[in-house]
């Protein structure tokens, strides 16, 4: 009797720190992932040549108390090359239901697919075409998509978690043509639109909205406030309208409630 009072006595504490470990474990905080180019995150992201990029500055307007920001963004890549990498395989191991992905790629995609250099380029369009090139840089061959199949590739697998996927189309350069910037909603940013309301994702205009903020300034007044070194990059002020023109799509659009998070 004093034996199994014994064994009592030890095995209720134990079940008891058991059931209430598994009751009361704290609910793991949703994530949202910012996926993307050098105009997302420039350089390791802490302002060097005084560049940034637009994802830098989105955690400022979340509560990161409840959601979690990771800017995965990468310079010189491109919807392959982010894919390719191992990138987004990364991320893809933790990718969980409740939390959001938010991409913006194009500006690096147009680059040669089998140069010496960079080996990033893709098949223009959206279609499921595609070409077998031998890649220098990875020293292998490489059947190589179109964009649309890469971003329908990270919106598919983003759902495929349960996570809520969200596309940008690339924001603008600093280029202009009878005195409005240049749009990409024939290229680029049209084929991120088509991807997104195809695959019932989110959609953030980014090209349009930005080039007619710009717009409204005019070329010269664009170029000495936001482009201090080439036609892609923007010093902070300029990533800050970018950031601000996300969180207020973010909150107009609320996908998977995320305006909650918002401040």
């Amino acid at each position: 009797m004093k034996k199994s009072g014994l064994i009592y006595r030890l095995i209720v504490p134990v079940l008891a720190i058991l059931l209430l470990s598994f009751v009361w474990r704290p609910q793991e905080k949703p994530v949202f992932y910012i996926i993307g180019d050098s105009t997302v995150r420039n350089g390791d992201g802490t302002g060097k040549g005084s560049l940034w990029g637009w994802g830098s500055f989105i955690a400022d307007q979340v509560d990161t108390n409840r959601l979690q920001v990771q800017n995965h963004a990468m310079g010189g890549r491109s919807s392959r090359t982010f894919q390719t990498e191992g990138r987004w395989d990364k991320i893809m191991k933790t990718l969980k239901k409740g939390d959001y992905v938010i991409m913006q790629f194009g500006h690096n995609d147009a680059s040669p697919l089998d140069d010496t250099a960079r080996a990033r380029g893709v098949l223009r369009g959206i279609s499921d075409k595609d070409t077998l090139i031998y890649n220098p840089i990875r020293k292998m061959q490489e059947t190589v998509n179109t964009y649309g199949w890469y971003m329908r590739k990270f919106v598919k697998d983003t759902k495929s978690k349960g996570a809520t996927p969200i596309i940008c189309s690339l924001v603008p350069r600093n280029s202009w043509k009878e005195g409005k910037v240049q749009r990409s909603g024939d290229s680029w940013a049209g084929w991120a639109k088509q991807v997104a309301e195809e695959e019932g994702a989110y959609f953030i205009d980014l090209n349009e909205l930005v080039a007619d903020e710009y717009d409204k300034l005019g070329a010269e007044k664009i170029k000495a406030l936001y482009f201090p070194s080439d036609n892609t990059h923007t010093n902070k002020e300029g990533a800050l309208i970018n950031a601000a023109f996300v969180i207020d799509q973010l909150r107009k659009q609320n996908p998977a409630g995320i305006s909650q998070y918002l401040r």
